[in-house]
């Protein structure tokens, strides 16, 4: 890489502002091929700039240089023209800052720009968070959006969760899957004595049967207790993910519930989670106690319920309600665990006081990624 080509990348990391320092190694302008990427740079991050920042001699109260003009570009030009000229993951990594650090809205708001971003957990927190904004024909897009994330997800989580829950063998049913102690002997040599070689004395064999693997019928009350605060979102995502999962198993009772200040119950949305996550209103305040007394009273069986709360634990209503609901559920059997993250990376800040009176009452207390929860509720139902 030669020197002047040096130079072009420092400028464009640091931005116009760097022209005049920059302008004698570059000969005054950028070379062949930077300027486009240049412009496309400096429409998203030429807003660090605010009024009265980085603002020099000659330039606007906006920040812009003086006699360049306004960019010409337009939100969905500029998705265009990224999405030709950068790979995917910078694409990806441009949209999700204009979104986050910017409020880049119109992006969310635009429904022919909202069609040409990338479909990933980046863009579908951000539709979740601006929903409330678009119109009929934007939702649509959004969530056409929102589906292909969610069947995404659970095409990555549904064998593993499937996997993690499976109990004993199903002695009426067969499979394709072989497996040595799976062999079903009877049903193999009945189906096959009509290639009985009575000469050779010999069962020859056209098919082998094997036992299906089937989870214990006997349901189990699994009710997900979600925060449905702006810090909990991804988590919320992949409560709705996994409560669809649980739903399509048969021995498992899938109940959803979202709170802040106010419980719903979403069990009617259980088996769909894009219908689930569109109905998510994020923001206000946190009131576990609540949310906790209301999922108390769904239990029915409470030695055959699991019940995971997803949040931070940070309550703003006060503890007292929590800690009583939470000792009264564990005491008439019912299995409790608290996610502080249900997610890929298994962080976030939580209340550890709050995670220490939990587990001192018997509750297990965790971070975990969607398939160890699954692995966690298959231990305790086998």
């Amino acid at each position: 890489m030669d020197t002047q080509q040096q130079l072009a990348r420092w400028r464009l990391v640091l931005g116009k502002y760097s022209d005049q320092e920059l302008s004698g190694g570059l000969g005054g302008n950028l070379p062949s091929g930077y300027s486009e990427i240049d412009e496309l740079l400096d429409f998203l991050y030429s807003r660090e700039y605010g009024a009265g920042r980085g603002i020099r001699e000659g330039d606007g109260e906006d920040g812009s240089a003086g006699g360049l003009g306004p960019s010409q570009l337009t939100v969905p030009s500029w998705i265009n023209k990224i999405q030709n000229l950068f790979p995917k993951e910078t694409v990806e990594r441009l949209e999700r800052h204009a979104l986050e650090k910017y409020g880049l809205t119109e992006l969310l708001t635009d429904a022919r720009v909202l069609e040409k971003l990338e479909p990933n957990m980046a863009l579908l927190k951000q539709i979740l968070s601006f929903k409330g904004m678009m119109n009929a024909e934007v939702l649509a897009s959004a969530r056409r959006i929102v589906e292909k994330v969610v069947e995404e997800l659970t095409r990555k989580l549904e064998n593993q969760v499937r996997s993690a829950v499976t109990g004993r063998r199903n002695r009426n049913s067969s499979t394709t899957f072989k497996s040595s102690r799976n062999l079903d002997f009877k049903r193999t040599i009945r189906r096959n004595l009509k290639h009985y070689d009575p000469e050779k004395r010999t069962l020859m064999l056209e098919r082998v049967y094997f036992f299906q693997n089937l989870q214990r019928y006997n349901p189990w009350n699994i009710i997900l207790c979600v925060d449905e605060s702006g810090s909990m979102l991804e988590n919320v995502v992949h409560a709705a993910v996994m409560a669809g999962i649980f739903s399509k198993l048969p021995a498992i009772s899938t109940k959803l519930v979202i709170f802040d200040t106010e419980v719903v119950d979403l069990t009617g949305y259980a088996s769909d989670p894009v219908e689930a996550l569109m109905s998510v209103q994020l923001g206000g305040g946190t009131d576990i106690g609540k949310a906790l007394a209301y999922c108390e009273g769904l239990v029915s069986t409470p030695s055959r319920t699991i019940l995971v709360l997803i949040s931070d634990l940070f309550d703003g209503a006060g503890y007292h309600a929590m800690y009583a609901h939470t000792a009264s559920m564990i005491e008439a059997g019912v299995k409790v665990i608290c996610l502080t993250a249900l997610d890929s990376d298994c962080a976030g800040m939580y209340d550890k006081t709050a995670a220490k009176r939990l587990s001192s009452m018997g509750a297990s207390v965790a971070s975990l990624t969607p398939g160890e929860l699954a692995g966690w509720v298959g231990e305790v139902i086998r």
